[in-house]
């Protein structure tokens, strides 16, 4: 309780409060609502009647293609998506997809989590709160799910909750709070203020933050020698760093790698950035589902809050929740005190308005209600625990299997790492070779979705990485 926080860096100069949202704010005004609806409608009829009354037939003349190539040039496909497209058309029946990010059970299906089919059918028999209807959210989304989701976070004892000094809003999964973090920053720290990030990291991290106007900057992560973490490369970077720079962490099970710090490293890591007065914005995509224990996962988030940062945080529902196509997320920022997250929700608001208005509720829904009953929620960490335990069976299954094919090979980190992804360390041409000759398919990079492997497909996946890394 009696650990020195920052002054709070989001001053009333820096982040002063936003205006009400005209129309949200405004319900009680109904007569001048409507009345300014009736004006806006006038003055656009003239328009709407020339569009109307535009004649159109099959042979009307059109405009040459005017997005032409020069101008708007073909994409390259999305690394993921077009390894999952290239796994689609494969008509081999050996065939392995371990590229896709997303839970398989043992069968390689999707599993949706019993906790979630409950809640759903309690929504539709009972409604939300009572009453049965699809109205939108506001702004900031679903007040019980953001409580529910900072507790599920800081815990239910924090007192960064209980002084009311968190900002949050439900965003769109953890793409969706990434991507509203960077806004900030560009906002109020400035377009050009470089982001540090790990190396790697998530993909689509850098686009986030490059298209919202911020520079990119990587720091020390993983150790291609030891397959693990370059802790020493990862403070010295961080200690180089121009102080109260931006970083952005993984808060468990980082993607790509699965190599994490332990405990004890994040404790250092949270002294060095409050020595820096550094930014720190975590990512948390798998909370419960990298260990098995939610508590123990949130850890890093916490040791960092106790330390007395103002850290970010988006939390994404999609793996540990299973609600990957829901888009369900949180945002939410640490203040040193409530006058100023409310600045901060304020400015937060603003920034959400043009960009989706409000957020989707059933997912949101969903997902109170679990975090909200004593029974669903003891459920859904019993669920969560078999997903993790399953990944993590067949971490040590994949290990054991290596080593009875013959390879001679340290696997070790297999095991070790942790969470949906295991960093192979098997080369670009290796992993070509896995595809062309034994139709599996993962990343470039050698990343394996745990989630799937089975007992089914192991032996051959050991078989095949084997081959083709002796």
């Amino acid at each position: 309780a009696g650990t020195r926080r920052y002054a709070g860096r989001w001053t009333a100069e820096k982040v002063p409060m936003g205006p009400p949202d005209p129309i949200l704010g405004l319900n009680r005004r109904n007569k001048e609502m409507r009345s300014s609806a009736i004006r806006s409608a006038t003055a656009l009829a003239p328009r709407a009647a020339f569009v109307a009354t535009k004649p159109s037939s099959a042979g009307t003349r059109r405009y040459a293609g005017r997005w032409t190539a020069e101008k708007v040039p073909m994409g390259p496909p999305d690394p993921i998506l077009g390894l999952n497209d290239a796994f689609n058309k494969d008509t081999d029946s050996r065939k392995v997809n371990l590229g896709v990010g997303a839970y398989r059970d043992d069968n390689g299906k999707p599993w949706m989590l019993p906790s979630v089919i409950e809640a759903e059918k309690r929504l539709l028999e009972k409604g939300w709160n009572g009453v049965k209807q699809k109205e939108y959210a506001g702004i900031t989304g679903i007040n019980e799910f953001n409580t529910a989701s900072l507790k599920f976070a800081f815990g239910a004892d924090s007192p960064a909750i209980k002084e009311n000094r968190i900002a949050a809003a439900q965003v769109l999964s953890g793409t969706g709070g990434g991507r509203l973090a960077f806004e900030f920053y560009a906002r109020f720290l400035g377009k050009g203020t470089t982001v540090y990030m790990p190396d790697p990291t998530w993909a689509n991290h850098l686009p986030m933050a490059k298209d919202a106007g911020l520079n990119l900057g990587t720091y020390r992560y993983y150790d291609k020698k030891t397959i693990g973490l370059d802790f020493a490369g990862m403070c010295e970077d961080i200690k180089n760093a121009k102080e109260g720079s931006v970083f952005m962490l993984h808060a468990c099970a980082h993607n790509p790698t699965g190599v994490d710090p332990t405990i004890e490293q994040w404790k250092e890591l949270s002294a060095l950035f409050k020595k820096k007065n550094h930014y720190v914005f975590f990512d948390s995509a798998y909370q419960g589902f990298a260990s098995g224990d939610a508590e123990k996962d949130a850890e890093s988030m916490r040791i960092f809050v106790r330390d007395g940062h103002d850290i970010a945080v988006a939390q994404s529902y999609a793996k540990n929740f299973g609600l990957y196509g829901e888009r369900i997320g949180c945002f939410s920022m640490v203040a040193q005190s409530s006058e100023e997250a409310e600045r901060v929700l304020s400015q937060i608001k603003i920034l959400i308005r043009p960009m989706y208005s409000n957020p989707p509720i059933h997912g949101a829904r969903i997902v109170a209600t679990i975090l909200n009953d004593p029974v669903l929620n003891k459920q859904w960490y019993q669920e969560c625990k078999s997903m993790a335990d399953r990944i993590i069976t067949m971490r040590k299954t994949l290990k054991d299997t290596l080593a009875k094919e013959g390879s001679t090979r340290n696997w070790e980190h297999v095991t070790s790492q942790i969470g949906m992804f295991c960093f192979s360390g098997l080369t670009p041409e290796q992993v070509d070779k896995l595809r062309s000759e034994y139709h599996i398919y993962m990343t470039k990079n050698g990343r394996i979705s745990m989630a799937g492997v089975t007992s089914k497909n192991v032996g051959y996946l050991a078989k095949a990485m084997y081959e083709v890394s002796k």
